[in-house]
């Protein structure tokens, strides 16, 4: 049997890494999108790439063979996941969308929820001057024009124009630390962060230090899974939705 991974996210490589171990006679892909220069890879087999849209999907899984497919794609990556519930209904294959928990704001933060980045950049000049953008290499068009402010942007991989014209760029990979964040926020004078609620730990640590420092943040909201997919929120709930899916013996220990 095939599974197919639509990955580049921590939990699309620790499902894989589940799977390999627990479940060696079943055949794991990861595809990534190739957006990052040094990806971490997965165990058992990868490619890189798209796919060509969801008609190009849903012949690879015919083509490949493969018996289930998982999206466990970042939650903002939003076409990926519409070609594939396209895809996997076109190819009469079961899909699961494998999405951490988002963030919940707590007692003493000041969040401002937006539903776009173009709408956290109309915000911005109302909450402060020295903002740090994180939410990765990708859309800092939102925030090209707003001259007036200063953003540190901290990406994997360095962004490209256009972006704002006031900007230094912070290249980094998390998990991050608290004690970190904090330091950062300090050096740089933050007084605004910017997020996309990616939700996880890894870098969770930022949203702490802000509460701490009295720093707003605006957070953008994640599209919705496309109407009808399953969700799981862990690698270990997705294997066991794949188990029933796919009749297997897997074995799973906690999430």
């Amino acid at each position: 049997m095939h599974v197919l991974i639509l990955g580049g996210t921590g939990e699309a490589r620790r499902l894989a890494e589940l799977l390999t171990a627990e479940a060696p006679d079943l055949t794991v892909t990861s595809s990534l999108a190739g957006r990052v220069a040094a990806p971490r890879l997965p165990p058992g087999e990868v490619r890189i790439g798209g796919f060509g849209g969801a008609e190009g999907l849903a012949d690879w899984l015919a083509a490949h063979h493969v018996d289930a497919l998982i999206d466990a794609t970042h939650p903002f990556a939003g076409t990926i996941s519409f070609n594939a519930a396209e895809a996997a209904a076109t190819a009469h294959v079961p899909l699961l969308a494998l999405r951490r928990s988002g963030w919940v704001a707590g007692d003493g933060d000041a969040w401002h929820e937006t539903g776009s980045l173009e709408e956290a950049a109309e915000l911005l000049p109302a909450l402060g001057r020295r903002v740090f953008l994180t939410t990765g290499r990708m859309g800092l068009a939102a925030f090209a024009d707003l001259a007036d402010l200063w953003f540190l942007v901290r990406s994997v991989d360095a962004p490209e124009p256009p972006m704002p014209a006031r900007t230094e760029v912070l290249l980094d990979r998390g998990p991050f630390t608290l004690d970190g964040e904090r330091e950062l926020l300090r050096r740089h004078r933050i007084d605004v962060v910017v997020t996309k609620d990616s939700g996880g730990a890894a870098t969770a640590p930022k949203l702490t230090a802000a509460r701490e420092a009295g720093v707003p943040v605006v957070v953008v909201r994640r599209p919705p899974v496309p109407p009808g997919v399953p969700e799981a929120t862990s690698p270990g709930q997705a294997a066991r939705w794949l188990s029933g899916a796919l009749d297997l013996r897997i074995f799973i220990g906690t999430d």
